[in-house]
């Protein structure tokens, strides 16, 4: 089938407001310049073959700023030592407010965009409209989106039915555009159950990445739906590079707190005081992931550039002191 049909300033408690609003408004201090080491670590992203930040931008951060603030923060981020970018066009217009910068510094950004649609024809089409408002020929790493259940799979592998039938999924999308020249690697992120992570990783020939929560309070809690550890160790096994989301995910939101009322712009309620968000890093870090991305509020990512820059691993004690701590809290990633 041919591919066409188908700031730097240290952040304390007291700098991070407690209510965005819209549009954010960020003070130019925010970005002001600053001592934060620019070597930030970095690891091997599995058989991808690159070195990535331990901290990857998450750019849904930039859908809640101006353009010129959006400008500033990407700026900010490329100085700190970050390497690696992830963005997606479900995040609002994060792709279009990334577009300048990324046409700026393309060399310097290992990028990563990442789709939900499951059949070749979705894929591909969404594909060209990531690069097109991205204003880029080719995206590093490009990922099945929040795959969270098993059905999906299928359709992805090409096992399930399209519109029209049966139909050849993402993945023959996916390898087309590599062939294409438009696409480097190939990813997969999910929130979800386990155990489909770990069944795609190895029903997804030439998968390479994989994205997935990873944080103290998760591992605190007992049952195959938290098991992201036995995702980790079969990715470490095979050699696919390990992305961690939620690694700043306290809990839940309040049933009774109106979306309105959220003091952040994340799916979940974050840690935000700065030694937590320091705790929080250096778990996730600790087990092994190769980077880990920002929490989404752009609120919160000057201090977790600060954490991500002085990043030293917990000890077995420490780790397990954080683990204690979260037994009674709930879990911040929806059940399967």
């Amino acid at each position: 089938m041919e591919s066409n049909e188908f700031r730097r300033i240290a952040v304390t408690k007291e700098l991070i407001p407690k209510k965005i609003t819209r549009p954010v408004v960020i003070t130019a201090e925010l970005f002001a310049p600053c001592s934060r080491p620019t070597d930030m670590e970095t690891r091997l992203l599995g058989t991808a073959g690159h070195d990535s930040s331990v901290l990857t931008f998450g750019a849904i951060a930039l859908d809640f700023l101006s353009q010129s603030e959006a400008n500033e923060m990407v700026e900010d981020v490329l100085a700190a030592g970050v390497n690696h970018f992830d963005v997606a066009p479900t995040y609002g217009d994060a792709e279009l407010k990334l577009a300048p910068k990324l046409g700026e510094h393309r060399d310097e950004i290992f990028l990563g965009c990442k789709t939900q649609e499951r059949t070749y024809n979705g894929a591909w089409g969404e594909l060209h409209r990531s690069l097109e408002r991205l204003d880029t020929d080719h995206i590093d790493l490009y990922q099945f989106h929040a795959v969270t259940r098993y059905d999906e799979l299928e359709t992805i592998v090409g096992e399930g039915q399209g519109a029209n039938g049966d139909d050849p999924g993402a993945l023959a999308a996916f390898e087309d555009a590599k062939q294409d020249g438009l696409v480097d690697h190939i990813g997969l992120t999910s929130h979800g159950d386990p155990s489909v992570i770990r069944t795609a990783m190895r029903r997804i020939d030439g998968l390479e990445t994989v994205m997935f929560p990873m944080n103290y309070t998760l591992s605190s809690k007992d049952g195959p739906e938290y098991d992201y550890e036995a995702v980790l160790d079969l990715a470490e096994e095979r050699g696919i590079g390990t992305l961690g989301i939620k690694a700043f995910a306290k809990g839940p939101w309040p049933d009774d707190l109106d979306v309105d009322d959220r003091p952040y712009d994340t799916w979940y309620e974050p840690y935000d005081e700065k030694d937590e968000l320091v705790a929080c890093l250096r778990f996730a870090l600790s087990q092994g992931l190769t980077s880990i991305t920002n929490a989404g509020d752009p609120a919160l990512v000057p201090a977790i550039l600060d954490a991500a820059a002085d990043y030293e691993p917990l000890s077995a004690d420490e780790q397990e002191s954080l683990i204690e701590a979260a037994r009674e809290r709930d879990s911040p990633v929806p059940s399967p």
